[in-house]
């Protein structure tokens, strides 16, 4: 112990360098590892942007004109459309927002990079009638893939996490959301049951999770529909 302190004393000096090393090495793993998860996130990018081509490429080229400028655009904005649509099944069904709180809080950082993707594609979309340059149709072409691919990582995470975010208390209240929001749209339930438990939605999610207009008015509709009519009895003979 003693040689070793003595050791330590004279060549105290030495600790910078092996530190210095140490830190490097450090930086050298966490520099790999965002490398890494860049070079994923460039190979899902290229997958999907190469999804249709693959399929071409496995068959015989058939001996036709190339597809028209036009029906590239409207694969596009298709693509575009399909993911927004996707989006709204999330944003306009309350039962899906409890589930996944995640894909409605802008809080999250996948889901904020999502939303930005969104408005980036929104943004560079061709107004109705216009024919964009291919300059700029490969870039709206680009930001809806990226849109895309910005959808599914928010998707897979929030499905992941689902309320974690959340205190035992408040998971509590969610769960009782989700269980009153089954007799609110339950046409076995009377009206009177529907508007209680539907108020009672309310008042669990109010400070929790942000109902859009629109999902608040979908889900009034669910609750506002009448008990079905009995079955009238057959004539007699």
């Amino acid at each position: 112990m003693n040689e070793f302190l003595q050791f330590a004393g004279h060549y105290w000096w030495l600790v910078f360098p092996l530190f210095g090393m140490t830190m490097g090495a450090i930086g050298t793993v966490n520099k790999q590892r965002e490398l890494s998860a860049r070079r994923r996130h460039r190979e899902q990018l290229e997958l999907i942007r190469m999804q249709g081509g693959e399929v071409a490429a496995s068959r015989p080229a058939p001996a036709v004109a190339a597809p028209a400028a036009g029906d590239d655009l409207a694969r596009v904005e298709a693509q575009h459309d399909g993911v927004t649509h996707r989006w709204l099944d999330y944003e306009l069904d309350v039962s899906k927002l409890i589930a996944y709180p995640a894909m409605s809080d802008g809080r999250q950082p996948l889901t904020a990079a999502f939303l930005r993707a969104k408005k980036v594609a929104d943004n560079l979309r061709p107004a109705a009638g216009e024919t964009p340059s291919p300059e700029r149709a490969k870039e709206y072409r680009d930001a809806v893939t990226d849109y895309e691919v910005a959808f599914e990582l928010a998707e897979r995470d929030a499905r992941r996490v689902k309320a974690a975010a959340f205190t035992p208390d408040e998971r509590k209240r969610l769960e009782t959301a989700q269980q009153l929001l089954g007799v609110a749209v339950d046409q076995a339930a009377t009206p009177n049951e529907r508007q209680v438990a539907y108020r009672r939605v309310r008042q669990e999610l109010d400070g929790l999770i942000w109902l859009s207009d629109e999902a608040v008015e979908n889900l009034e509709k669910k609750v506002a529909l009448e008990l079905p009519s009995a079955t009238p009895p057959e004539p007699a003979a």
